[in-house]
């Protein structure tokens, strides 16, 4: 890497620490909301421009016809353009994205990258919710602002417990998660908890900087706050379905016990993915 790149690098890391991530989410996050037709318009006219948003496979292709920025980020999408793997043991993509990382949780701590890493527990929130995920498995998808950013089940399930956990908003790319030391436990984060046929299962919807709030389909959307909040559920899921969505995305984790699934062999780091794919299958 030439000197110029690094100094880009470790500026663009140091300014997420100086910058009021929290603030500044709140400033986004009511222009986003916004339904004034000339913020709302220009707003996404230049996100459609500068990340080349495909609105053909957009339920409404038209994103003029979206209420705020935040109903044209959240867009569904068209009947049939992402299919879920019906195969019985499949364990299907929760996310359209890429790989950030897969494979084992080596004696409770999760891979990030280039050496840093952070424990399921830190993660979890909960050293008892944690417990079950020691040695097990996790794959982590990262969501950029092109993709479509709602989050679906990668296995049928019941929602027993959520847990939102209040944190920092750093940027969760590629730069940051080898520069930023335990990235996925430190930001906001919502952790969603099941019992499937193959033991426990947690879907972790992890925020980011700028994003505005984090909606799943038991909670409603949670907007950035200063404490912990636990909540118990009985909420029956099935694969595919809609677990929750982003409002100016970020990265979801998966984590499956021990001995109970393998990933896919063709998967790893920066692999492209979309939500509803063959990622891993029961043992």
């Amino acid at each position: 890497m030439s000197f110029a790149a690094d100094l880009k690098k470790q500026l663009f890391i140091k300014a997420q620490n100086l910058v009021p991530q929290h603030q500044l989410s709140r400033v986004v996050g009511k222009v986003a909301a916004s339904e004034n037709l000339l913020v709302k318009t220009a707003v996404i006219q230049a996100f459609k421009a500068k990340y080349g948003i495909d609105m053909s496979i957009a339920e409404q292709s038209n994103a003029q016809h979206y209420k705020s920025f935040n109903e044209f980020f959240t867009r569904a999408l068209k009947d049939g353009v992402r299919g879920i793997d019906e195969q019985a043991d499949s364990i299907v993509c929760p996310a359209d994205g890429a790989i950030s990382q897969l494979g084992k949780i080596e004696a409770g701590d999760i891979f990030q990258a280039k050496g840093q890493s952070f424990s399921a527990e830190k993660l979890i929130g909960d050293p008892q919710l944690a417990k079950p995920f020691i040695d097990g498995q996790f794959a982590t998808v990262y969501l950029s602002p092109k993709d479509y950013h709602r989050v679906h089940m990668p296995l049928a399930g019941t929602l027993t417990e959520t847990l939102y956990i209040p944190g920092e908003l750093f940027s969760v790319n590629q730069t940051t998660a080898e520069n930023v030391p335990g990235l996925f436990a430190r930001n906001e984060r919502m952790v969603c908890l099941f019992d499937t046929e193959l033991g426990r299962m947690a879907v972790v919807l992890v925020g980011a900087m700028i994003v505005a709030g984090i909606e799943t389909v038991a909670t409603g959307k949670v907007k950035p706050s200063g404490k912990v909040e636990l909540q118990h559920h009985q909420m029956k899921l099935e694969k595919g379905a809609e677990l929750g969505r982003f409002y100016l995305g970020s990265t979801a984790v998966v984590l499956f016990e021990k001995d109970k699934m393998v990933w896919e062999e063709q998967f790893k780091a920066n692999s492209t993915v979309v939500m509803g794919e063959r990622l891993g299958h029961s043992v």
